[in-house]
This record gives C-alpha cells, structure tokens and sequence, in this order.
C-alpha cells in the first residue's frame, strides 16, 4: 500500500482482478478447516481490536434496538410510511449535507479521542429520547430531532471508526477487521431486534431508548483501555487550503474507486431503504405487526452475518464479485416483492441480507484497501455520505411510493435499480479494464466471465 504523496498518482489494481490485502501477498495455504477458521478469526488476536470488537457487539445491539424501536414509533405516531422514511431521511441528511468536511477533519484529528466524543454524543442523545418517550411526553419531531442530532455525531463518527480500525490492525489484518466488524453489526442485529419486538410489545419503545444509551458504555471503556503505543497511529494531516478538493482529485483520478462508490450510491438510495419497505410489508400488507417486522430483520441479520463471515475467510475483495452481488440484490428484492405469504417473505430476507452484505464488504474493503492512509478518512467519508447520505433523497421517495401505490411496486423498483446499476457499472469497469465478457462449457457447466481482449482473440483464433 502506497503511503507517499504521489500515490494519488499511481495507477489502479487491474480492473478485472482488483484484490485487497497487504502490500505483501499472503502465503500459500493449504485448505483445510482449522486454518480457514484461524484466517476468519485473525485479527481479534490484536489486544486493541479485541477490545474494540467488544465495546461495537454491546453498542451494536443497542443500535438496532433504537432503529426498531424508533421506526416503529414513529408508524405508531403517524400510522404513515413516508414519516419513517422522513426519520430516516433526517438521520443521514447531515451525512449528504457534511459527510465531506467530516472526513476532513478525521484526517486531521487523532481517531480515539474523536470516537470518545461522537460516541457519547449519541448516548446522551438515545437517554434524553428515552426520557421523553418513558414520560409520554413524546412527539413525533422530537423522534425527528434525535434522528437528526444522531446523523450530525456520524458525520464524523463514521469516517473515523473506519479509518480507526487500520491503525488498530495494521494493513495486513484490514481485510480480516473490517468482515469481522461487518459480522459484529450482522450479529447484534440477530439480538437486537429481537429483543426490540419484546420491549415494543411488553414495556414499551422507551425502554429500548434507554438500553440503547447505556450500551455506549461499552466502546467507551474499551477505546480507553486500549494501549496507544499498540496502535499503528496515522500522523494526522496539518490543517491546509483545498484538502477537501485534494481528496476528490485522489477518487476521480481512481476508476477503481469511482465506480464502486456510484454503485453503492444508487443502492443505498433505493435499494437499502429497508425500515420503509419491511414496516410497510409487516403492517399493510401482511397485517403481521411488531413481531413480523421484527422477524423481518431478524431473518435478513441472518444473511448479512453469513455473508460477513464469508467475506472473513476470503483473502481479497474483487470488484466482479460487487457486481454480481449487487445483481443477485437486486434480483432477490424484484422476486421478494412478489412473495405471496408472510413466510416465503421473510425466508428470502436471508439470501437478501447475504447479498447485501457482501456488497458492502466488498465495496468497503476495496476502496480502505486501495487508498492511501493520508486520505483514507476523505475517502471514506465520501463513500459513507454517498452510501448513507442516499437515504435522505430515496426515503422519501420510496417512502410516497409504498404510501401511494404500494409496498410491493416500491421494493421491486429498489431491486430494479440496483439490478441496472450494477449491469451498467461492471460494463464500464469492463471497458475499462479493456474486458471482454465470453460465455463457454467448463466441466460440463456453462462458464460466464470477463477476459482480457488480447486473450479474447487468441481464444477466438483457437476455436
């Protein structure tokens, strides 16, 4: 991985065989299942990642406690569809409005004391919602507040949590950390969500609110205990004129960075509204409430945490296997649109969530895998405002779409425009990386993939 000043400068991986891991290629391994599960488990060997993969698991359920708890107050509230996507929306608006200066100012600042003060901001933000609902005092646009005040600390949270974990793990382990941290989110949203429905349904959201609030005690205490002598510390970057323009020159000079983050752009804005679309098919169309919504998200964590551990015991991340995921997405949301039961639904949340999780690993760790640690905090703060910052263009729109004309149209059109991006993008990054597509027999099975438009006419000449 380059770290000099004219990395910017430096050419892209091989678009048809883009790979991420250390700048070292690992050493052969033979297959077998004890190393492949030694490989999916690598980094938490890392003192300070352990305790930072500890602090998320607690914090992470309290999320998804909150994000269940919330979205369904507010359709409590409202009994309106596009109000969830409003909260939704207002919850990553300040990700599309700053995501950009929040990335800035991560690389200027040192990543833990900054996550000590984003992460007690959305505790203290989660316990005065908890106070107000506990009360009754509760309306909906204070839920549009907190959803806002909570977007403003991840503008710059999010940047620096991913960036932190390079300096936790080094650039060997990047590729291991961030499936393993995928895995940690999947995992306690297998817990929290579940135990959401039963808070909803026996005491109330208020109680998820507070849970969620006490939860940040855990990253807290480990980002302090971790040793700092341990850390593979970014020098961070002098504050300087045009560093947030530097930092779009780096990606728009990188077609292996663009296009990735297009594609994750349009998908995060029509395909990822899942609060719109899994409340609207739990309430209007399956009349399953709470319990099904919950289920929903439960089955679909079940995918995401299969998916991230798949993503764990691979060895790179190639930009071919992100298009057919996101066509696999895609198509799976077009087909789900359609199921007839509750039960057909909800099974195909699994191979939804393993889709979806795959394409955010493997955008994910492409682009931290392929940037220079001078400008990762940028780089990733525009990823994570397209990704995210999507949400408040989309929600609304999916929002009045499920309200208007149905739940069913509105998840069938995010599937078919995640299915057309991805078509669109992996014939670009072809053209790109001067691809050629050719279908043929290997071993009796068709064989559909991209080749080198040299190798192209040798394999034509030969048939």
């Amino acid at each position: 991985m380059s770290t000099g000043p004219g990395a910017d400068s430096a050419p892209g991986p091989d678009t048809h065989d883009i790979t991420t891991g250390g700048d070292t290629p690992p050493a052969p391994e033979k297959p077998g299942r004890n190393i492949r599960t030694s490989r999916m488990f690598s980094s938490l060997r890392v003192r300070n990642y352990r305790l930072f993969f500890i602090g998320q698991v607690v914090s992470n359920i309290g999320t998804w406690m909150q994000r269940i708890a919330q979205d369904w107050l507010v359709l409590t509230l409202t009994a309106s569809s596009a109000a969830v996507g409003i909260t939704t929306a207002l919850q990553f608006l300040p990700m599309l409005l700053f995501g950009l200066y929040g990335g800035v100012l991560v690389d200027r600042l040192r990543k833990r004391p900054t996550l000590l003060v984003t992460q007690s901001a959305m505790a203290l933000t989660s316990l005065a919602l908890a106070a107000l609902t506990l009360t009754g005092q509760v309306e909906v646009w204070h839920v549009y507040v907190a959803a806002f005040v909570t977007g403003l600390a991840t503008v710059v949270d999010n940047p620096a949590r991913q960036s932190f974990v390079a300096e936790l793990v080094g650039p060997g382990q990047l590729q291991n950390a961030v499936s393993l941290n995928s895995a940690n989110f999947q995992s306690a949203r297998l817990v929290g969500p579940a135990v959401a429905g039963l808070l909803i349904t026996g005491v109330g959201t208020g109680w998820a609110f507070l849970l969620n609030g006490l939860s940040f005690i855990a990253p807290l205490a480990g980002l302090m205990m971790m040793r700092a002598r341990e850390l593979h510390a970014v020098t961070p970057s002098p504050r300087g004129k045009g560093q947030l323009r530097e930092g779009l020159r780096y990606v728009a000079g990188r077609p292996d960075l663009v296009w990735p983050i297009v594609l994750v752009g349009f998908i995060g804005t029509f395909a990822f509204n899942f609060p719109v679309y899994l409340s609207a098919f739990a309430d209007d169309v399956f009349h399953g409430g709470a319990g099904a919504y919950s289920l929903f998200n439960t089955l679909m964590a079940v995918g995401s945490l299969a998916g991230a551990l798949l993503a764990a015991r691979r060895g790179t991340a190639r930009l071919r296997l992100l298009i057919l995921a996101a066509l696999a997405f895609g198509g799976l949301e077009i087909v789900a649109a359609g199921a007839p039961t509750l039960w057909l639904f909800a099974l195909l949340m699994i191979p939804i969530g393993l889709f979806a999780m795959t394409v955010n690993v493997t955008t994910n760790t492409s682009i931290q895998m392929s940037t220079d640690p001078a400008v990762r905090g940028r780089v990733m703060a525009l990823y994570m405002m397209v990704f995210l910052g999507g949400a408040p263009v989309g929600a609304p729109i999916v929002g009045w779409i499920t309200d208007t004309y149905g739940a069913r149209l509105g998840f069938a059109m995010g599937g078919a425009v995640a299915v057309l991006a991805a078509a669109v993008i992996g014939l670009i990054l072809a053209r790109v990386g001067n691809l050629r597509l050719t279908v043929g027999w290997t071993g009796g099975h068709p064989q559909v993939r991209f080749v080198p438009r040299e190798r192209q006419r040798e394999l034509t000449a030969v048939a």
